[in-house]
């Protein structure tokens, strides 16, 4: 195999603001590709400050790792995913990059889609969610005006969140989901979901910290709105954890290091009666469409990457209101463009 590397910057349409002030204008996304004979097969990683994952320290531990990387004699992805794990124990996000792209390449090798590969039937698909960052209420109104969709993500965490959705709900007839992004405390949380559910909110991501086990408990008994782990699951040894203390969990592929867990992710989460999510880093359609293979295994979706910046990596991955297809044949579905 040979690796090849790049580094790009994702501009997005508006600024992208979630709650602690974490603000951006940009995604940095590392891109790898595995080519093996006449196989090229495609991976991204995006930076999350909060992770404290850049793409410079990828690229750094790549020139330090590339003849190991390259010297595996790939024949299956989960090998390969497993070999780069221990080869790679402190950079799940890279891992993540590395195993999509060799599920790519494994996809095209079969001359199969990956959700083919799998033997999920391409149908009961859920919609994507396109999300509203955290803004004052006018501008995420007139983003929202602005972007008709089925489904809509608002990003909390504010002094006036029950305003910012009522605000919206007065505007709309569309499914509304909230994501505090860790933001409340259990008493604003306990205070926020009545009202919430009055607003019809479907599911509220991750309302208190990550590790507030004994609150998550108290909202757990309480709450009458499906609650999903993010923050609190973020690799397979999270899954159980969150039993009993969330109705289901979001599965980020960058977080968990790639398509290979997440797999088994999905089948845990099943056992243990968990919903089960999907979202996104803000990914362009290269990681976008990774997320999309797993639509039929999903209850729900996120992966509105590619829908909040102005530039993209790749073709082939298609929205219509909340509605994803993918074009292209093999592994992915996608073809890159840079």
């Amino acid at each position: 195999m040979k690796l090849y590397y790049s580094q790009h910057q994702l501009p997005f349409e508006y600024t992208f603001t979630i709650s602690n002030g974490r603000t951006k204008t940009h995604q940095d996304t590392l891109v790898v590709q595995l080519e093996l004979g006449p196989w090229r097969g495609i991976g991204e990683a995006p930076a999350i400050a909060y992770y404290h994952e850049t793409v410079e320290e990828m690229i750094a531990v790549i020139q330090q790792k590339q003849r190991f990387i390259e010297k595996f004699a790939f024949t299956e992805p989960e090998r390969y995913w497993h070999y780069l794990h221990h080869l790679l124990p402190n950079n799940p996000f890279l891992v993540c990059a590395l195993d999509m792209a060799a599920w790519d390449l494994f996809g095209q090798m079969k001359n199969k889609q990956l959700h083919q590969i799998w033997q999920t039937p391409w149908q009961q698909l859920p919609e994507t969610n396109y999300t509203i960052g955290i803004d004052t209420p006018e501008a995420m109104l007139a983003k929202m005006l602005h972007k008709p969709w089925p489904i809509y993500k608002v990003k909390l965490g504010t002094p006036n969140d029950i305003g910012i959705v009522q605000l919206l709900r007065s505007k709309t007839d569309a499914r509304i989901r909230v994501d505090a992004n860790a933001a409340w405390t259990v008493t604003e949380a306990l205070q926020l979901l009545p009202q919430l559910a009055d607003l019809n909110v479907e599911l509220i991501e991750q309302p208190l910290a990550k590790d507030d086990w004994e609150g998550m408990q108290q909202l757990y008994a309480a709450s009458s709105i499906p609650l999903i782990a993010d923050e609190s699951c973020v690799s397979e040894l999270d899954v159980a954890k969150c039993a009993n203390y969330f109705h289901g969990i979001n599965i980020k592929l960058t977080k968990c290091s790639g398509i290979t867990p997440a797999l088994r992710m999905i089948q845990q989460a099943k056992q243990l009666h968990l919903k089960v999510m999907m979202g996104c880093m803000n990914e362009s359609s290269i990681g976008s469409a990774a997320i999309a293979q797993f639509l039929p295994q999903l209850d729900y979706v996120d992966m509105d990457g590619p829908l909040l910046q102005t530039e993209d990596l790749a073709k082939g991955l298609v929205f219509d209101n909340g509605t994803v297809s993918l074009l292209g044949k093999t592994g992915l579905g996608i073809v890159p463009i840079f």
